[in-house]
């Protein structure tokens, strides 16, 4: 089936929160009580994946679970007390006096003593390796670019424009062969894996659920639409060196043609998106929104600082 297709089960909850939430979308139970998301650790398990299903019903849904529980006021209140408490620990522990481009200069620098992911992956990464890395990586790459898509209504101009250049990239530039998500469904097929959209949420470790859920905050809210234009700065900026290091390891490991073909074709790509989001997304934003600076700031650094937690989640395993 792939990625263009189906519902996701419902997963296995990891807590109170996301096994009340769960349990009221499956059987029609109560709610979890919002103030309960204030004594749960923001980026644990069971506030990440109670956030995780409460978004996710603004993508694909679940397969059983009714299309109006959407905008259920009962169920957004909850997931603003969730949102709510990960927000604040993003400001405490990502925010940054920087200005915008020395953020994103901050993002040009390479991670020493071979750090990162890619740089593990390419030098020392097993199939295994690469199977454990697309497995977390599928609950973005499956939907890539569609949370960045939010953001398109409130935007004008130059950034506009240019926002609207690389989501029509991402999404194929017309052709269904080329969608991105379909690419990295190609991927995990040429690794044995599953390939269908959100066959492996349960397998998606808090520090991943994190990341995502970073995501669709910044593009479902209007307020935050600087702070999604920071993040998407940052993905497309690092995605090229990343990706370049990435299709080395899947050559050298023989993962197969399509998973060296989607790196390939990100390298390329990304490398001229991010050119166009500094000249005319960030900058077409400032101009005429000078004030939302410090957003964007933030929409980099708390981008980095997620990024930061899956690769040491990642690499400690992997060293152990």
């Amino acid at each position: 089936m792939g990625a263009g297709q189906g519902e996701p089960v419902l997963p296995r909850h990891r807590g109170p929160l996301s096994g009340a939430l769960i349990g009221c979308l499956a059987e029609q139970r109560p709610l979890p009580d919002p103030a309960a998301a204030q004594k749960a650790d923001p980026y644990g398990d069971d506030l990440q994946l109670a956030l995780y299903v409460s978004y996710e019903l603004h993508y694909r849904g679940f397969a059983g679970v009714g299309p109006a529980w959407e905008w259920d006021p009962s169920l957004l209140a909850v997931r603003a007390a969730l949102e709510d408490r990960f927000l604040t620990a993003l400001r405490r522990d990502a925010s940054a006096r920087l200005s915008v481009d020395d953020a994103l200069a901050r993002l040009l620098v390479e991670p020493g003593n071979d750090r990162g992911v890619p740089d593990f992956l390419r030098k020392h990464g097993t199939l295994r390796h690469l199977r454990e890395y697309a497995i977390q990586r599928s609950l973005y790459h499956l939907k890539e670019a569609d949370p960045h898509a939010w953001v398109l209504p409130r935007l004008s101009g130059r950034a506009k424009a240019g926002m609207a250049a690389v989501e029509y990239d991402e999404f194929g530039g017309g052709r269904a062969d080329r969608v991105h998500a379909r690419l990295f469904a190609n991927l995990m097929a040429d690794l044995g894996l599953e390939p269908d959209y959100g066959h492996y949420l349960d397998d998606g470790c808090a520090e991943m659920l994190a990341l995502v859920n970073g995501m669709s905050l910044f593009g479902l809210h209007r307020r935050l639409r600087g702070a999604l234009v920071g993040h998407f700065a940052a993905v497309e900026i690092t995605s090229s060196p990343a990706s370049r290091r990435l299709a080395l390891a899947m050559q050298r490991t023989g993962a197969g043609p399509a998973a060296e073909f989607f790196y390939t074709e990100h390298v390329e790509a990304d490398a001229v998106h991010e050119q166009v989001v500094r000249r005319e997304v960030i900058r077409g934003l400032l101009d005429e929104e000078p004030e939302l600076e410090k957003d964007i700031v933030f929409g980099i650094t708390a981008t980095s600082h997620l990024e930061d937690r899956l690769a040491d989640r990642l690499l400690a395993s992997w060293g152990a």
